[in-house]
């Protein structure tokens, strides 16, 4: 009997010591159930247990140091963080720095920051297996709501004993595990977790009180201390409200806050003061909480405030994000630009399908990197999406510009990410590609080079004196006048206005079609200076080309686009290429005959010999006729190599993924529809279709057909998102779910990069030259306020008031309701 007392007691000891210990080796150490054993070896144990908890904090502080940003020096640690860092913040609890290193003056705005967040549990990440075949379960997360999970380094960490824990002697062992060092052992998590929970006034629950008290600002000692009338409490509240409507408003404009001179006697206080000041005047209550018995330090209107309820609107925003995303899967398309302080901005979007069948690209942020190396990119993501609570595990596709760093095959980004998911397959991005198909036709021949030479010639030449402006805006107005007058072209609203000759961008051709159209229609006068009927011709023939290709371009840059439309958008383009190629050179010679006749613009006889371009006249061996040289050498040459651009840029036409998904093109009765290729799509993404499901894919597959051919609803079906959003109306995807998964995966794949261009021409918007120094927390939440306008609308602001009002200890509190 003594001895199982011995035993019993023994293993009380020694449970949470085996439970979380681990030997010098590494390997998981068992829970002990022997009865016997003596105490100088338990003390060595003991010991033991204590060097390696001792070792995982130096280790863990070591790669702290290193995950963190730049700034986050050795030294600062030694001494303490003394300013806050949102950077700071981050989601993951492995990688965090200790609490105990913030300096005691900012620790609770620390604290703050981690609670808005809430603790990490991703919950749609799978979870890897041990060596003895145990994993981390979902389940707990929720059992235990204080339960945080790394998936850096695959342990588990309590979040209330990580903000809030105080240590006592007798109870050390277990508690660093939970903070620190990391619990792993899978197995034993049954009995571990429970048991650092403890008794009532364990650890673990008196960090649990203080971090609820903490989060009730009303049970707080200053509350408790400072004392308000309920009138000043309202009238707080009206403060908070009166400028939480101003900011939301000057956010989603896309307007500055402050201004120069704020002081109560300036003529102009800034947007934020004259607008209060104008709200004032028309109501009479904000008035009244804003001028009577209005605490100096609770006024709701300084610099620092209107930056908390814009993070507090941004917050929200990335919130109903998340929550719009759930766990699906998702692609993510990156760009990076150079904004008005010469800082390199990263801009993330995510494209995601949402439970109606709809494709959706959001924007998550923007994100300051010192270099744009592939692994400050990668890092920078992972920051970004950890912050948002996602995980590279469900990202299914990438979408990128075509520099090395990104899709390089070797070292570029697409490819670090895709050691980590072999499914996160890289697009480049097709409206990129296409202008460099573009960029190839305009090199293709001397003659079309020297053209758009002649255009930016004619472009400066207008642009750079208000006189001949002013004189071709007359001469293009009296030109209208006259066709008015003989019926050629109509009035009305938004028709015939006044235009000028826009300098063609280098990135984007499709405003060289815009400045050819204004060349066509305003620059008679110059066209005629000219006397070039070469110039005329190749102005007509690139009008052509590009209307052909302008129309792909807008289309690719639609948020809804998916790669499967895209791809077959360029073989329609391809095909009217040639068509042009062998129907389009009479009715383009006429057209040009006819322009040339009407600006009296001499036409050469198309059967004289001449030289060919850049070739000795001697001897006459290089005479060509003119027929030949507009036709073959001009013409020919540009739709040929157009094409072969075309064939060279888009091979992803011909990949087995692309193959395979543009068998679900719903057109002409699904006549693409192939069941063997569709099947070889579930192998390729093994990670999401079972054994199971890639045994009985092709039978759903052939039942899906019969069926879709067989319904008036789907014959209407005009791509691949008409087709998801009819078979979710009809519940179809609840029938066929390995069918809908399959266009799901293709919807996801991203197209083209437009969503993340427009969020730098946003930064444009808000990040002036007068605004150039702005910080890059303040720049990313106006973004998301201004890009994400609809997601913002349609929020609460009475929760968002909430939400501020819990952000930091505040002077006052909001009155009861």
């Amino acid at each position: 009997m003594a001895g199982n007392g011995k035993g019993k007691g023994k293993i009380c000891q020694k449970g949470l010591k085996s439970y979380f210990g681990t030997d010098s080796s590494g390997s998981s150490r068992q829970p002990s159930t022997r009865g016997s054993g003596n105490a100088q070896q338990e003390v060595e144990d003991g010991q033991d247990h204590f060097a390696l908890v001792t070792t995982g904090v130096e280790d863990e502080f070591a790669q702290t140091t290193t995950s963190v940003e730049d700034e986050v020096a050795q030294a600062e640690l030694q001494e303490g963080i003394t300013e806050f860092n949102p950077d700071y913040i981050i989601s993951d609890p492995g990688l965090r720095i200790s609490i105990d290193r913030f300096a005691p003056k900012i620790r609770d705005e620390v604290r703050r920051a981690f609670i808005a967040k809430g603790p990490f549990q991703p919950m749609d990440h799978k979870f890897p297996t041990s060596n003895d075949s145990r994993s981390f379960q979902k389940k707990w997360f929720k059992q235990y709501n204080w339960l945080e999970y790394s998936v850096e380094k695959n342990k588990a960490y309590c979040f209330y004993c990580y903000l809030f824990r105080h240590d006592r002697i007798e109870e050390k062992f277990g508690y660093d595990t939970f903070t620190k060092v990391g619990f792993s052992q899978w197995k034993n998590g049954y009995l571990a977790l429970p048991k650092h929970v403890g008794g009532p006034s364990s650890i673990h629950n008196f960090a649990a009180t203080s971090y609820h008290d903490f989060d009730n600002q009303r049970s707080s000692v200053r509350n408790k201390v400072s004392t308000h009338t309920k009138d000043a409490l309202v009238k707080y509240e009206t403060r908070v409200e009166a400028s939480l409507s101003i900011v939301a408003y000057l956010a989603l404009q896309g307007e500055p806050f402050r201004g120069h001179d704020e002081t109560s006697n300036s003529l102009n206080k800034g947007n934020f003061l004259e607008m209060l000041d104008w709200y004032k005047e028309r109501n009479e209550e904000v008035k009244r909480a804003f001028d009577e018995l209005c605490p100096k330090n609770a006024k709701m209107t300084s610099g620092t405030i209107q930056k908390d309820l814009a993070n507090s609107c941004a917050q929200a925003i990335t919130k109903a994000i998340k929550e719009e995303m759930g766990d699906c899967l998702f692609s993510i398309l990156i760009d990076e630009s150079r904004d008005i302080s010469i800082k390199e901005q990263m801009a993330i979007v995510v494209r995601f399908v949402k439970k109606k069948g709809e494709v959706i690209e959001r924007f998550l942020g923007i994100k300051h990197v010192k270099d744009t190396t592939s692994e400050s990119l990668k890092k920078a993501l992972l920051e970004v999406l950890n912050d948002h609570g996602l995980v590279v595990a469900n990202i299914r596709g990438q979408g990128y510009d075509g520099a090395s760093n990104m899709r390089g095959e070797f070292n570029g980004l697409q490819k670090l990410i895709r050691d980590e998911n072999p499914f996160a397959f890289y697009i480049h991005c097709f409206a990129h590609q296409l202008q460099l198909v573009v960029v190839a036709v305009s090199k293709c021949a001397s003659s079309i080079e020297d053209f758009f030479e002649y255009v930016t010639l004619i472009v400066s030449s207008t642009s750079t004196s208000c006189k001949r402006k002013d004189l071709l805006l007359d001469r293009h107005r009296l030109n209208l006048l006259s066709k008015l007058e003989g019926g050629e072209i109509s009035s009305g609203r938004g028709k015939q206005q006044e235009t000028s000759l826009a300098r063609p961008g280098d990135t984007r051709w499709g405003s060289h079609y815009k400045t050819l159209l204004h060349i066509e229609s305003m620059a008679g006068g110059l066209v005629q200076i000219m006397e070039s009927f070469s110039f005329v011709f190749i102005m007509k023939m690139m009008l052509q080309i590009l209307r052909i290709t302008n129309e792909l371009s807008l289309i690719l840059q639609r948020k809804d686009q998916n790669v499967v439309q895209a791809m077959s958008l360029i073989i329609d383009v391809t095909t009217r290429l040639n068509n042009l190629r062998s129907e389009g050179w009479e009715p383009l010679f006429e057209e040009t005959k006819a322009f040339c006749l009407a600006k009296c613009i001499p036409i050469p006889n198309m059967s004289d010999q001449v030289p060919r371009f850049g070739r000795s006249r001697k001897g006459g061996r290089n005479n060509i006729t003119q027929d030949h040289y507009f036709r073959v050498d001009i013409f020919y040459a540009a739709i040929d190599a157009l094409t072969t651009e075309f064939d060279h840029r888009f091979n992803e036409r011909s990949s087995e993924l692309l193959v395979g998904f543009s068998c679900l093109d719903p057109r002409d009765s699904f006549s693409k529809f192939d069941v063997e290729k569709l099947a070889r799509i579930a192998d390729i993404y093994y990670d999401d279709f079972s054994f199971d499901d890639r045994k009985t894919i092709k039978d759903q597959l052939q039942t899906f057909i019969i069926h879709v051919r067989r319904l008036e609803e789907f014959k209407v079906c005009y791509d691949l998102a008409s087709l998801s959003k009819t078979m979710v109306r009809l519940e179809r995807h609840i029938v066929f779910p390995l069918v809908y998964r399959l266009i799901e995966l293709a919807l996801i794949l991203p197209v083209a990069t437009a969503t993340v261009e427009r969020a730098f021409s946003a930064m444009k918007i808000i990040k002036t030259e007068l605004r150039n120094k702005m910080t890059d927390g303040w720049l990313n939440d106006l973004m998301l306020c201004y890009i994400e306008r609809e997601i913002f609308k349609s929020l609460d602001l009475q929760q968002i008031k909430k939400a501020f009002q819990k952000k930091k200890d505040r002077k006052m509190q909001f009155p009861r309701s």
